[in-house]
């Protein structure tokens, strides 16, 4: 073979190798992509059989708590329809706020489209006026009193010009006209929703206010078949046994669903803020109720409505009702490691939603037979309740 032959067998050999190295490559690009594709798939599977798992768990406390406690059934009713309230109120609110924003905009713009009218009018009433002191004279009496074409031309060329401007400034007022007619439309239709967002505002409100009345009463008899100290205690020790069981489930159901992080649980000891500015209203590991039952967390209180924040990232694991606790929230850190916030008077998330360090889960309120808004808080691990205290950078404001 002479040595071109060799130069153009070693050229197609070269070819070969680089476009079996890009099919190659092209291969392994579909295959990444696909194994990625179906890596999100698997994992929202999970996430949805951890979801269903947990709404079981919900469904059987629901059960639970008919069987157990006419009581607890009526205050679960009461005050998870206060909840659905509250959050339809602040759902009205945050419209208001827009409509009103809206409206202010439309007044500005209304005032601007008004000043602009004005001043068109006033340019077009000075253009007449000179039109009529300059053409106070016939145009044919001005025509046959010139004697330079030039001079003629001139004016002739001056008043079409004038003409012509006075014909855009009439265009322009009629333009402005239309505009401000439209704006002031759209504020009366705006003033017609601002009314009536209002009204429904109001009603909600007497609607919340007459829930918050029925939970009053419903209190009173709570209180009334508790009795004394005795059953005082025996209710908190239902309750605890109640919120261990819960953790328990929840933890072997989220077992198969990992929290991503960063950073483990662990190591954020001494680092995390708490999740509401607050006085404390019970410590860990006071009595309760002047008997054996202890608090296994902290109660801040705090202004009803205020946001409750997750210490740390994670998944939520629970967002419900429970005796004893009322609308709560138990976020899953993994390594074993859950926080609990309690007392709530609305659920800003739901079961298996991810969260961050800072993010709003919840809203104070005083949900679960508490006299006064709060909010209950708690760090687990493996179950078992810590000091929070120990979590937190800095100590909460005593009572």
């Amino acid at each position: 073979m002479g040595r071109d032959g060799w130069r153009g067998a070693l050229g197609g050999a070269a070819a070969r190798v680089v476009l079996s190295v890009a099919a190659a490559a092209a291969i392994g690009s579909l295959v990444g992509s696909f194994a990625a594709a179906q890596s999100a798939r698997d994992e929202q599977q999970r996430l949805q059989a951890v979801r269903n798992e947990i709404k079981a768990v919900e469904q059987k406390l629901a059960r639970q708590t008919t069987e157990r406690d006419d009581n607890a059934r009526a205050l679960r009713t009461v005050e998870t329809g206060i909840a659905a309230a509250a959050r339809k109120l602040e759902g009205l609110r945050a419209e208001l706020r827009t409509a009103e924003r809206e409206q202010r905009s439309l007044v500005d713009r209304t005032a601007r489209a008004s000043r602009r009218l004005a001043t068109e009018r006033e340019e077009l009433a000075r253009q007449v006026r000179a039109a009529y002191v300059s053409g106070r004279e016939d145009l044919l009496k001005l025509l046959l009193s010139q004697d330079s074409p030039e001079t003629l031309g001139r004016m002739l060329v001056y008043y079409d010009y004038f003409d012509r401007a006075r014909a855009a400034r009439i265009g322009a007022i009629a333009g402005e006209m239309e505009d401000l007619a439209g704006l002031r439309a759209e504020s009366a239709a705006a003033q017609r929703e601002l009314a009536g967002l209002a009204a429904a505002q109001a009603e909600q409100v007497a609607s919340l206010e007459h829930a918050r009345d029925e939970r009053r009463a419903l209190l009173g008899k709570l209180d009334a078949g508790i009795g004394d100290t005795s059953g005082a205690i025996a209710k908190l020790k239902t309750e605890e046994r109640r919120l261990g069981d819960l953790v328990k489930q929840l933890a072997e159901a989220t077992a198969g669903f990992p929290v991503d992080s960063t950073e483990p649980f662990a190591r954020s000891r001494g680092k995390l803020a708490w999740p509401v500015p607050g006085r404390l209203g019970g410590d860990y590991g006071q009595p309760r109720a002047g008997g054996p039952v202890k608090w296994n967390g902290v109660l801040l209180e705090a202004e009803r409505g205020t946001p409750v924040r997750a210490v740390y990232r994670g998944r939520v694991a629970f967002a419900g009702w429970l005796p004893g606790l009322g609308l709560l929230v138990i976020v899953d850190h993994g390594g074993g490691y859950m926080s609990l916030y309690g007392h709530n008077e609305t659920l800003l998330k739901e079961p298996g939603d991810p969260v961050e360090a800072g993010e709003a889960v919840a809203q104070v309120g005083d949900s679960g037979g508490q006299a006064r808004p709060g909010l209950y808080f708690e760090i687990r691990q493996n179950g078992a309740p810590v000091n929070p205290h120990q979590w937190i950078t800095r100590p909460a404001s005593p009572r």
